[in-house]
């Protein structure tokens, strides 16, 4: 029998992966990596084997795959070091003799303007440089990245952003997390996957929803990136982190979040979620 290990399991993506394995393979099957395991008890309970693995310690890497067979690597948090980190993973997969790896990239890859794409970017070239067979899953947006605010958007009636009418194809997070538990159980390698959401919006017809749903006026104003960062700013985001949200936000309106693919719901064997149930959901 297979084994399947997820890396980072402990994080949100992560523990959707999990849930989504466990419906396809049998716990005894599945590894679950993570930096501090004492999260992932409940996991343990039902059976899911847990070992410690840090992308930042070779020797760790190299003892939690050791037997594995099937490896999905969730790109790390860390930015700027995530290309080194990725590195780290892809030679002690090449170790340990993983014969199938996935990898959670970015949408639209080395086409994509975003200040985060390089360093996905540079992963897909260690991995194209490696000897491993491996498929390419090119995350879009979470829908859930715009339902955090909410409650400040009806406090004030409005959502700020410099996205413009440039259209959003995001998809829920267990959407994502279906996705890749398809492909680290049945992908083939070769494959570079563009995964979005079925259906894409503008953030005006985001707010005029959440506005419907929660049944209070709430409107979308469009600053320029500048201003938005500002704005960003003042809410107490470091100046680079705000700037950095304001430039997806710009580079939005440019088309940069928008995939009409269909790889996502293809890949996970289902529709993708609409933005107005993850709005409903945030709400409740």
């Amino acid at each position: 029998m297979a084994t399947y290990a997820v890396t980072g399991a402990t994080g949100k993506l992560g523990t959707l992966v999990l849930d989504e394995l466990l419906l396809k393979v049998e716990p005894a099957d599945v590894v679950a990596l993570a930096r501090d395991t004492g999260k992932l008890s409940t996991y343990a309970d039902k059976g899911v084997q847990l070992r410690q693995a840090d992308y930042d310690d070779p020797a760790s890497l190299d003892a939690a795959l050791q037997g594995v067979d099937r490896l999905l690597l969730i790109s790390g948090n860390a930015v700027g070091e995530r290309e080194r980190q990725h590195g780290n993973v892809i030679r002690a997969a090449e170790k340990a003799g993983v014969s199938y790896f996935a990898y959670t990239s970015i949408l639209k890859g080395d086409a994509s303007p975003l200040q985060l794409a390089p360093e996905h970017v540079a992963t897909e070239r260690l991995l194209a440089a490696s000897k491993l067979n491996y498929d390419i899953l090119r995350n879009g947006w979470y829908s859930e990245n715009y339902t955090g605010g909410l409650g400040q958007a009806l406090e004030t009636g409005a959502i700020l952003g410099a996205a413009g009418e440039g259209r959003i194809s995001s998809a829920a997070r267990a959407d994502f997390a279906a996705g890749a538990a398809a492909a680290l159980v049945s992908g083939k390698g070769g494959d570079v996957y563009e995964l979005a959401g079925d259906e894409s919006w503008t953030m005006a017809e985001f707010a005029a929803e959440v506005s419907r749903l929660a049944g209070k006026p709430v409107e979308y104003r469009n600053l320029s990136e500048g201003e938005f960062a500002k704005v960003l700013e003042g809410a107490g985001l470091p100046p680079p982190v705000a700037a950095m949200l304001a430039s997806t936000s710009a580079l939005t309106a440019k088309g940069a979040l928008h995939d009409e693919s269909g790889d996502l719901s293809r890949l996970a064997g289902r529709p993708t979620t609409p933005i107005a149930e993850t709005i409903a959901r945030a709400l409740r």
